[in-house]
């Protein structure tokens, strides 16, 4: 509000500096020297004070920028500060002693799924090894098919272009 009204204040002298400029002009015209160097005065006095308002509200601006600063600086704290809160509540929960249990238990429960592995894999006999085998070929087999060769007679190619047959040709390298 204050600088709103500073500015107010401004726009008031600004008009008088320009009204009071004229009247001086028109009173030299007129021979009164003296009441126009009076007035002349009175000008500059309103110019610096012109001059002053314009700090009092380059200070009020900064004021009000340090505030808002200073506002979003405690907003920061305080979720600092309720982060904070949150961990210390957390690591109440959760001791030292309750992790390394848990990530005892993991390990044991990897080590007991490992051991199952090893039964599991123990547990197939040679025949069954070699139908694993015979199943894999098979499905390596089916994923390398290849695509039939076309029967019709290449055509010609014309220069500067590529032939036709160029994307299936480079389909059979590349497979």
């Amino acid at each position: 509000q204050q600088r709103d009204k500073l500015k107010q204040y401004q726009k008031r002298i600004s008009l008088n500096l320009e009204k009071e400029r004229a009247l001086a002009r028109a009173l030299l015209q007129q021979g009164k020297k003296e009441k126009a160097m009076l007035l002349l005065k009175k000008k500059r006095y309103q110019e610096q004070l012109l001059d002053k308002t314009e700090n009092q509200i380059s200070n009020l601006e900064r004021m009000v920028q340090d505030i808002e600063f200073t506002q979003i600086e405690m907003k920061v704290i305080e979720g600092l500060k309720i982060g904070n809160e949150c961990l210390n509540k957390m690591h109440q929960v959760m001791s030292i002693e309750e992790v390394e249990r848990i990530i005892g238990e993991t390990q044991d429960a990897v080590e007991y799924q490992r051991q199952i592995d090893e039964i599991l894999a123990g547990s197939l006999t040679e025949e069954d090894e070699d139908a694993i085998l015979e199943e894999l070929n098979a499905i390596t087999q089916e994923q390398m098919e290849l695509p039939e060769v076309p029967s019709e007679p290449l055509p010609e190619k014309i220069p500067g272009t590529l032939p036709l047959y160029a994307p299936q040709l480079w389909l059979l390298i590349l497979q």
